[in-house]
């Protein structure tokens, strides 16, 4: 029960991360955030958020720059959640490079 209760608002954080994403990045012309994945500690207490950023040559300076403006994306989940969750967990970002692990995998597998 509980394991189906943390995927609900795994996807719940996901969604929700995604669409503020994406309206920041809309300013930003030919930078792509994607949330990957959103794992959830079982008290509600973390959440890890994994990244996937294109061009990924700007990943380390968006993490960067998402982790000094992580209270007020916080803020901004608590606005939009604040009716589903009673607790808006800590926000953790990752960078998400499976993309590049995949992409370099294909270029072996060329030569």
């Amino acid at each position: 029960m509980e394991g189906t209760r943390l995927n609900k608002i795994e996807c719940l954080l996901q969604k929700e991360l995604s669409e503020l994403f994406r309206k920041q990045t809309a300013v930003m012309r030919g930078t792509l955030i994607t949330v990957s994945r959103v794992r959830v500690s079982p008290d509600l207490g973390v959440a890890k958020a994994y990244l996937s950023i294109f061009p990924s040559e700007k990943g380390n300076e968006l993490i960067e720059s998402i982790e000094k403006n992580k209270k007020t994306l916080r803020y901004d989940l608590g606005q939009i959640v604040r009716k589903q969750l009673r607790r808006i967990p800590d926000l953790v970002f990752y960078l998400d490079d499976s993309l590049d692990y995949v992409e370099n995998i294909d270029k072996l597998l060329k030569k």
